[in-house]
């Protein structure tokens, strides 16, 4: 075989914690005391010494409350080494946390750091809108986290001018948790947002922080693929 030809997919050495190889794989670099939750399914291959633990006992607490339809999503990662990680092409977001806060869409998990703080919570506010509670992962203080997007995202920054930022519920992926959050209901805007032909349904978003919102907004899509 012709070694060149195949030379520009090989991986490059890690210059941090997490990083993405191509636009649809996380490269994590493991190591002794740094463990990581990954989403259950995602590791696609890894080098040297790594260990899973399935369904650990902080997920099971947890998992009657994550409503993704997958049960319990998780499993925790340790070991020395490399651990490459995908979500069935999805693009892969990184973003290093500082102590910050932030809101992820449960489906949108691909893995983070297990000593960050992490929860499942309920969205305010969407029950009177959307006629149903929305749950996202809470997770804060300081390290990596990697998300996923059905395709390339946009992520807008709220903070650049006073005009509120709407998104589609559907297309969200994540935001910063200290923004100002309410929703909205509109008949005019229906042919534009959403697939329905009823009322559509966003979210408003203001204050310091930003939103990633993904392409596709029809998260059913995904969870087909799955089954």
């Amino acid at each position: 075989m012709n070694q060149q030809s195949i030379a520009g997919y090989a991986p490059t050495p890690p210059a941090a914690r997490m990083e993405t190889h191509g636009s649809s794989i996380l490269k994590v670099a493991m190591a002794s005391g740094q463990d990581l939750f990954a989403r259950t399914g995602s590791m696609i291959a890894y080098e040297g010494f790594v260990q899973y633990e399935p369904n650990p006992p902080a997920i099971r607490r947890m998992a009657s409350q994550w409503l993704t339809g997958e049960g319990a999503p998780l499993m925790r990662c340790h070991g020395d080494g490399l651990l490459y990680l995908a979500d069935y092409g999805a693009d892969v977001v990184v973003l290093h946390l500082n102590e910050d806060s932030l809101s992820v869409n449960g489906t949108n998990v691909l893995a983070f750091d297990a000593h960050l703080n992490w929860g499942v919570e309920r969205v305010k506010g969407m029950a009177k809108f959307a006629g149903q509670g929305l749950f996202n992962v809470g997770i804060s203080g300081t390290g990596w986290v990697a998300l996923t997007s059905r395709g390339t995202p946009i992520v807008v920054d709220c903070g650049r001018g006073a005009d509120e930022t709407y998104v589609d519920p559907d297309a969200l992926v994540a935001w910063s948790s200290g923004l100002k959050m309410k929703g909205k209901r509109s008949f005019k805007a229906s042919a534009m947002i959403g697939r329905g032909s009823g009322e559509a349904y966003q979210l408003g978003f203001s204050g310091q922080g930003f939103v990633v919102v993904q392409p596709s907004e029809d998260s059913a899509d995904r969870l087909r693929a799955r089954g």
